[in-house]
């Protein structure tokens, strides 16, 4: 009789349910806000150019403070630093809410990111702790449900705030469910000691943030420049490029780096890293160019924009847990290159869009890539966070994140400009609607990068399980021997 040593506590389901309320919120609010920005400017008289710091403000607040997440996480204990987080962002949440101008709104936005941007990656280095790496495909897929369902929520959530209510609730939302978040937390989450965390690797933050702040800064200037050239995207792309080399200079020749980039030597994670890279340029990215072309080409409400998203967003859900299982039973690698070529293939569709092309289709078309993405995602990051030790969790954890939201950063400014250049002398809605199918085809380009990594991904796991095998024959022998003696 057999017992299956992989079966998932419910302590491991509780932490999870912790997790996923508090970090729900941070994902919603870096979409739920695009919605309301032409109100945002109405109400607080000011121009689009300036509104639209509320939403870049909160991204280089995200991308500052997620690097000193890890060093947080050992110095003051996982549990500690995400209830200050939880704290910050709700009280930022509230602060947004009463907000008076613009200039106190964009303030208050960066307050509320600070907080936000440790959430996510403290929240995942729990759970990949509580997990551990043969169930971390079957939990992450769980955990990561609303994380993908979240950029397809958001927009209908705050259309539906927006035309019912005023913006000040878009923030206000967030209270409630932070203070059930904090609750949850005090009584479920078990407190780790603080670890040997070192001092803090101040020249390495400061490299690492700036550097990061000044790349994001770059790439949302694509979105109102319009272009990759001009004079406000190079300058602080190259500056913040140079910068973070700068950290990757000295994160390798000191012991106790800001970041382990060390890790990357590992080819399994490296090659999963850069899969994750890809796939968020694809998922951002494309998630962009639907509700755009919803409403400037078939002219749908807010609200239907937000519906006809979804099927997506579905398509996820439902593979998700499915993926997370057999990710644990055969490895990432395979499911991730399944789902990066299915992603890629049913992306291809969307090149073709016209005016009037049937709503059926294109939902179907939704449907089968968010499957792929699904299938893709999740392995990719359990077959990351397999590869590495326990006390290893808490670097791999913030250059994770770093990656899927630099790449979203690149993927929507790359679709962004590619769309913009296309609509130029675009008169007719024909006309425009191949703009977007351009756009599309560029998305599936995207996407279609991280097979290269997937097919290491899945050679390196490979190797390893060799390895495994190997070691274990060489263990065995001795025993062996000594019973047949």
């Amino acid at each position: 009789m057999t017992t299956n040593t992989d079966r998932i506590d419910a302590y491991v389901w509780r932490i999870s349910a912790v997790v996923i309320l508090g970090s729900i919120m941070s994902i919603l609010d870096t979409t739920i806000v695009n919605v309301a920005l032409a109100t945002l400017s109405r109400d607080l008289h000011c121009t689009i150019s300036q509104v639209q710091w509320v939403v870049t403000g909160y991204m280089l607040s995200l991308a500052a403070v997620i690097p000193v997440s890890g060093w947080a996480s050992r110095r003051f204990g996982a549990k500690s630093v995400w209830l200050v987080s939880l704290v910050l962002f709700v009280a930022g949440s509230t602060l947004c809410g009463f907000a008076t101008s613009i200039d106190e709104l964009i303030v208050f936005r960066v307050l509320q990111g600070l907080g936000g941007g440790m959430i996510l990656p403290i929240g995942q280095l729990m759970m990949a702790e509580a997990a551990g790496p043969s169930r971390m495909g079957r939990v992450m897929s769980i955990v990561a449900v609303p994380a993908m369902l979240a950029p397809v929520l958001g927009p209908t959530l705050g259309g539906v705030i927006i035309e019912n209510a005023s913006w000040h609730w878009i923030f206000f939302v967030n209270v409630p469910i932070g203070f059930a978040a904090v609750i949850a937390s005090v009584r479920i989450l078990p407190r780790v000691k603080p670890g040997a965390a070192g001092s803090l690797d101040a020249l390495g933050l400061a490299f690492m943030a700036t550097g990061l702040v000044l790349a994001t800064y770059g790439l949302a200037e694509i979105g109102s420049t319009g272009s990759f050239t001009s004079v406000k995207v190079l300058i602080p792309c190259l500056v913040g490029l140079v910068l973070v080399g700068m950290f990757v200079r000295h994160a390798l020749r000191v012991p106790r780096p800001l970041l382990d980039l060390r890790l990357y030597r590992r080819t399994t994670f490296a090659s999963a890293s850069f899969a994750m890279f890809c796939l968020g340029a694809a998922l951002f990215g494309g998630l962009i160019l639907l509700p755009l072309y919803w409403q400037d080409i078939r002219h749908e409400s807010v609200i239907l924009t937000g519906v006809l998203t979804a099927p997506q967003g579905l398509g996820m859900a439902l593979v998700m847990p499915i993926a997370g299982k057999l990710s644990d039973r055969h490895g990432g690698g395979p499911l991730a290159l399944f789902g990066v070529i299915l992603t890629t293939v049913t992306t291809i569709p969307f090149a073709f869009v016209g005016v009037h092309t049937p709503i059926v289709w294109l939902s179907l078309a939704m449907f089968m890539r968010g499957t792929g993405i699904g299938f893709a995602f999740m392995p990719a990051m359990a077959a990351a966070f397999a590869a590495l030790e326990r006390h290893e969790l808490s670097d791999a954890t913030p250059q994770l994140n770093v990656l899927q939201r630099v790449g979203g950063s690149i993927g929507t400014a790359t679709l962004a400009v590619v769309l913009q250049r296309s609509l130029v002398g675009a008169l007719t809605p024909a006309a425009r609607a191949s703009a977007y199918g351009t756009a599309f085809l560029w998305s599936a380009g995207i996407t279609a990068l991280a097979i290269v990594p997937c097919i290491i991904l899945v050679r390196a796991e490979r190797s390893a399980r060799a390895a495994r095998a190997i070691d274990a024959d060489e263990t065995a022998t001795p025993v062996t021997e000594t019973a047949l003696a």
